[in-house]
C-alpha cells in the first residue's frame, strides 16, 4: 500500500514529541530503574514519558489506530493501521550519556510494517523509509540514501549491539563472521541500522529484538534499497534473530554462516 504524505509528516511529528520528553533527560543523566527481567534491563522517565506523548498524540489525531509499545499496554486498533513504538532505543547508551541511542516509530498496515522512523535526536537525524524510498532528514535538508554496493563479508563493515547476546552455539558463529570482515563494531541498537540505510555499515546481526525493534527497521531497510531478514533466509521474525545487509549477496553469505541456528 502507499504511505500517504499525511502519514509521513504525522510519523516526524511522533519523533518531536518524543524529543521534548527524552533529550532534556539525556543531558541532566537521569536515573534508571531495573526491570528486573534478569539480564540488567534500564528503563527511565525518558522511556516511559516519551512513549506516553507519542500515544496521546496518536489517539488525538488517529483514534482507530492500534498502537504497541515497549513501556505501556497495548491499544487495540478498529481499523487495519497500527503504531509500534520505541522511545527510547539503547537505554544503556542514553543512561551513560552517549549521543547514539534512538527512537523508534513504525506504521502497519494489516499487520505488515509499511513506514519505519530511526530518530536519532542527540545527532539530529531522521531516518525514514517506506516503499522503496528512504530519506536523511537534518534540519531543513532532507536526502536520499541508499544502501552500499558491498557484496562481499570481507569487504563489510559489521555491527551487532553485543556480542553476549548470542547463545547455543551462534556466538561461534558470529566470531567466525566477525574475523572474516573489515571492521566490525558495537554498541549501536537500532542506530546501526539507520547507518545500513545511509551506506557507511554494510551488515548488521542480531539476536533477541522484539517487535518494537524490528517493526520499524523492515521499511527503512527495504527503502534504502537493502535487504533484512532472518537468519534462515526468511522473513519469520518472531524469534528476533535479524540480519540486515546492503546487497542480496551480502545478507545471503551471512545466513549461509548462521543458517543452523534459525
Amino acid at each position: 500500500m502507499d504511505v500517504t504524505p499525511d502519514l509521513i509528516a504525522f510519523a516526524e511529528e511522533l519523533a518531536a514529541v518524543a524529543r521534548v520528553e527524552t533529550l532534556e533527560r539525556w543531558a541532566s543523566s537521569v536515573a534508571a530503574d531495573d526491570k528486573g527481567t534478569g539480564l540488567y534491563d534500564p528503563v527511565t522517565d525518558a522511556d516511559r514519558e516519551a512513549e506516553r506523548a507519542m500515544r496521546d498524540l496518536i489517539t488525538s489525531r488517529y483514534p482507530d489506530h492500534g498502537v504497541t509499545g515497549e513501556e505501556w499496554p497495548d491499544q487495540a486498533a478498529s481499523g487495519p493501521y497500527s503504531w509500534s513504538l520505541d522511545p527510547v532505543d539503547g537505554t544503556r547508551s542514553f543512561i551513560c550519556q552517549l549521543p547514539n541511542w534512538v527512537t523508534l516509530a513504525g506504521l502497519l498496515h494489516s499487520e505488515q510494517a509499511v513506514l519505519g522512523l530511526i530518530d536519532a535526536p542527540c545527532l539530529n537525524e531522521l531516518y525514514i523509509g517506506h516503499g522503496s524510498e528512504a530519506w536523511l532528514i537534518t534540519g531543513r535538508s532532507r536526502t536520499r540514501i541508499r544502501t552500499s554496493d558491498c557484496t562481499d563479508i570481507a569487504d563489510a563493515r559489521l555491527s551487532t549491539t553485543d556480542p553476549f547476546l548470542f547463545k547455543d552455539g551462534s556466538e561461534d558463529a558470529f566470531e567466525a563472521l566477525r574475523r572474516s570482515v573489515r571492521v566490525t563494531r558495537y554498541g549501536h541498537d537500532g542506530y546501526a541500522y539507520a547507518r545500513v540505510a545511509a551506506g557507511s555499515l554494510d551488515l548488521v546481526i542480531e539476536a533477541g529484538l522484539k517487535p518494537h525493534d524490528y517493526n520499524v527497521l523492515v521499511p527503512v531497510i527495504r527503502g534504502a534499497g537493502g535487504v533484512i531478514g532472518d537468519w534462515g533466509g526468511g522473513e519469520d521474525f518472531t524469534d528476533g534473530k535479524i540480519i540486515a545487509a546492503a546487497t542480496r549477496e551480502l545478507y545471503e553469505e551471512a545466513v549461509r554462516a548462521f543458517e543452523a541456528f534459525a
